[in-house]
């Protein structure tokens, strides 16, 4: 046997280097072995962080659902119900914060700004067309609506999504819309 002629002192080294060699072998496989989530798996992000609605800019939006401060729904118009869609197009085109959409029965443009996690919109001008549709009935309160916004959020982790709480409590959420 060969290990009775190594002095005593080179076996412990061995030993201790062998020992020390497998400890990194396991702790590399180990740290492989670490369980790994997909963005979609992760907790969702809290929509009204500040920093969230920068991502507003240059999206397309249509309202999807409407609640009044008490949590009751509001009947909305939308492609289930076979009418058009309320829409919020933000755009930074020409270097300019535009806001325009449709309102249920005219279409209307204006102005928007992002600051301190919250959206605001400046004076916004709209057609003027006649209109009966049940559609039409929203037009006026969703114009008003978007003047009064208390506090913005956005979710852009799957599913997306744009609420706007208003001063009052009324709740407005937008899902994104195709170009």
């Amino acid at each position: 046997m060969l290990t009775q002629f190594i002095p005593h002192s080179s076996r412990s080294s061995s030993r201790l280097l062998s020992c020390m060699a497998a400890l990194a072998v396991i702790t590399v496989v180990s740290a492989c072995a670490l369980p790994k989530h997909p963005d979609s798996a992760a907790p969702p992000t809290d929509p009204y962080n500040p920093a969230a609605t920068q991502l507003l800019d240059d999206t397309q939006w249509q309202i999807t659902r409407w609640t009044d401060a008490s949590g009751q729904p509001r009947t909305v118009p939308g492609a289930d119900q076979g009418g058009q869609p309320l829409t919020l197009d933000l755009s930074t085109e020409r270097g300019r914060r535009r806001v325009s959409g449709y309102a249920g029965c005219n279409h209307f443009n204006g102005t928007y700004d992002l600051k301190d996690g919250k959206i605001t919109f400046g004076p916004l001008a709209a057609t003027r067309m006649a209109c009966a549709t049940s559609a039409g009935t929203l037009e006026q309160p969703y114009l008003d609506a978007l003047a009064h916004v208390a506090r913005s959020g956005v979710q852009m982790n799957p599913p997306p999504s744009l609420e706007l709480t208003l001063e009052d409590g009324q709740t407005l959420t937008f899902a994104p819309r195709a170009k």
